[in-house]
């Protein structure tokens, strides 16, 4: 498919798989955990990455390389790795290019799990993460030193909604020759191509939208093939690896090989030796996913703004953002950049404050109580004292966070049922 351009719609259905000998129509699961090498050189020669081909299921498996082809074709990259859940593609992107002693800098508008990660993990490893406010690029730049080894943002924060900036931040890491790390989840690849707006690296957790369904765990890293890895910046990726034969992933591979090396590097280093590997199932129902994610997204996005459109116009409601309100703040960057729809997400502030909320939430009918997004079924969440109770008071204000804010994942419903069981409930505040 890779010679014909496919519109994302087509992608979703066929990219990645090539019918084998069974003539299988649907993408078969290889529930294997090795594979028959023909002889010791083909062994030999798979190990030092001379050929590419299946060693164990911990690296790589048939059902998991369509699913990577198929994101890889939808994101523009170049190659793809998934994981056992979108925080181990989180910690394993950051790894693979920075050591003890360096640095990142990242957006202060983060998932709770993410933000934990880079503030109260990495340190320990060394790895220290500043953070700033991305609505203004330039607050990237003041944080930048010669240890920086990548910046790192969300398209739209979780779970404030701010829409970021992409392509200005791009130009920022570019200019100070650090690639761009961008987890876009609540964007997914059909509503924003982020390489296509400077982003180096992208994740997605492939349990929310891509998936849908509520149904397993699963993250994926994007690597466009675009960054220089050799540029001077990266001593990982340009001196001796002791964890892979002395290879230096930015001089030493094969001109095929070259422009992944990060992937390769993730895949043969952090994955093969720690070992958060994706199952062939999971793999399975998230190509399941990804064959409906145009259709759903569009749907979900529709719904949305009708919410948050009633929501703004409710008595009982102080504040409302969705990127696809008009006097949103987010509103001129995003409708510059999102083409295909907003996202399924809304939050809102109900007057009463952080009591009102809960109530609200205890007795809702139809939005299911759970810490998940990208349901096709409706969720609602209190952020504050569940996905982002692990930041202080002082964090989560900084990131926006207010104790009356309610997190509404908007599903494919009738938005009118929707509208009805978010007024039932608002009535009994």
């Amino acid at each position: 498919m890779s010679h014909t351009p496919y519109r994302p719609e087509t992608i979703a259905l066929h990219a990645g798989q090539s019918v084998d000998a069974t003539q299988s129509r649907g993408v078969p699961v290889y529930r294997t955990s090795s594979y028959l090498f023909k002889n010791t050189e083909h062994a030999a020669n798979l190990f030092a990455l001379k050929e590419l081909g299946n060693i164990y299921t911990r690296l790589m498996n048939p059902t998991t390389d369509v699913l990577e082809q198929r994101v890889t074709a939808l994101e523009g990259g170049a190659a793809s790795v998934a994981l056992a859940s979108g925080t181990s593609a989180i910690f394993y992107t950051v790894i693979t290019l920075a050591e003890a002693g360096d640095n990142i800098v990242s957006a202060n508008n983060l998932y709770g799990g993410t933000y934990t990660q880079f503030d109260a993990i990495l340190p320990k490893l060394g790895i220290n993460v500043t953070f700033v406010d991305p609505k203004d690029p330039s607050n990237f730049e003041k944080a930048i030193n010669e240890k920086t080894r990548a910046l790192y943002i969300e398209t739209i924060g979780n779970p404030v909604l701010d829409y970021t900036d992409v392509k200005a931040i791009a130009e920022v890491a570019h200019r100070h020759g650090v690639p761009l790390i961008v987890d876009a989840t609540f964007t997914t690849p059909y509503l924003l191509k982020t390489i296509e707006l400077g982003a180096d690296i992208v994740i997605n957790s492939l349990t929310k939208w891509i998936g849908g369904h509520g149904a397993g765990i699963g993250g994926i890293i994007t690597d466009a093939g675009t960054f220089d890895w050799k540029a001077g910046r990266h001593p990982l990726f340009t001196e001796p690896d002791a964890n892979y034969h002395g290879l230096r992933w930015a001089i030493d591979l094969p001109e095929p090989l070259a422009p992944i090396a990060f992937a390769l590097r993730v895949r043969t280093v952090p994955l093969r030796n720690l070992g958060a590997c994706i199952s062939p199932d999971n793999s399975w129902i998230f190509i399941q996913g990804l064959e409906t994610l145009p259709v759903r997204m569009i749907r979900h996005s529709e719904n949305a703004l009708t919410i948050a459109e009633h929501l703004k116009s409710h008595p009982k409601v102080s504040w409302v953002r969705y990127p696809g309100l008009k006097d949103d703040p987010s509103y001129p960057a995003a409708s510059r950049d999102l083409k295909n729809g907003f996202g399924g997400m809304v939050v809102f502030g109900v007057k009463g404050g952080y009591e009102a909320a809960v109530k609200i939430i205890d007795s809702i009918r139809l939005f299911s109580h759970v810490a998940n997004v990208g349901d096709a079924k409706s969720l609602i969440l209190h952020p504050a004292s569940t996905s982002h109770s692990q930041l202080t008071e002082e964090q989560q204000l900084q990131s926006g966070l207010s104790s009356e804010l309610i997190r509404l994942s908007v599903g494919l419903e009738h938005p009118a049922d929707l509208i009805e069981a978010l007024d039932q409930a608002l009535a009994g505040v």
